[in-house]
């Protein structure tokens, strides 16, 4: 272990020492009230840490996401749902999902905070052009089976360049 000397305080390890809360007050000017005060405001402080560590971030349920005590919105959802996960989650996104089937067809809700509207349109923005993109893309087999028939379209006309270049007896 590595010992230093900082302010009066042997100090164990950095690491140790950054999860610590250190009070140092001079003993010769400490009162009740000051002391009330200091213990106050130390109470608040892990109150306030704690507080923000119990509300859920990300994708959570419906009911979480209700109990936020925020007015919420909904945006219908038709496509993927890891890939606008992926998006939401770079976005730091308040959602939920709702999975609804109307007419054999699987779609879905995406309830967010009102707050984060701005930041939702731009999340929705780069997973619609995510998908526009996927949808455009030429999948692995399609390109399989065109190299399959240019490869049988080269061997044809190798035979009959073979058969042109027969030698004249």
């Amino acid at each position: 272990m590595l010992f230093s000397w900082k302010g009066g305080i042997w100090l164990v390890d950095e690491d140790i020492s950054r999860r610590t809360i250190a009070v140092s007050i001079k003993a010769s000017k400490l009162t009740a009230r000051g002391l009330a005060y200091v213990l106050g405001a130390i109470a608040r402080k892990i109150g306030k840490h704690h507080r923000a560590k119990q509300t859920p971030h990300g994708r959570q349920s419906v009911k979480k996401l209700m109990g936020h005590g925020a007015a919420t919105n909904s945006i219908e959802l038709s496509g993927d749902t890891k890939a606008f996960d992926r998006v939401a989650r770079k976005y730091g996104i308040d959602y939920s999902l709702k999975k609804v089937e109307q007419e054999g067809k699987t779609e879905y809700l995406v309830f967010f905070k009102a707050k984060d509207v701005d930041v939702m349109t731009a999340a929705f923005k780069e997973y619609t052009s995510e998908t526009l993109k996927k949808q455009k893309r030429e999948s692995v087999r399609q390109k399989l089976e065109k190299v399959k028939e240019q490869l049988s379209n080269h061997r044809q006309l190798k035979k009959e360049k073979k058969r042109e270049q027969e030698p004249i007896r």
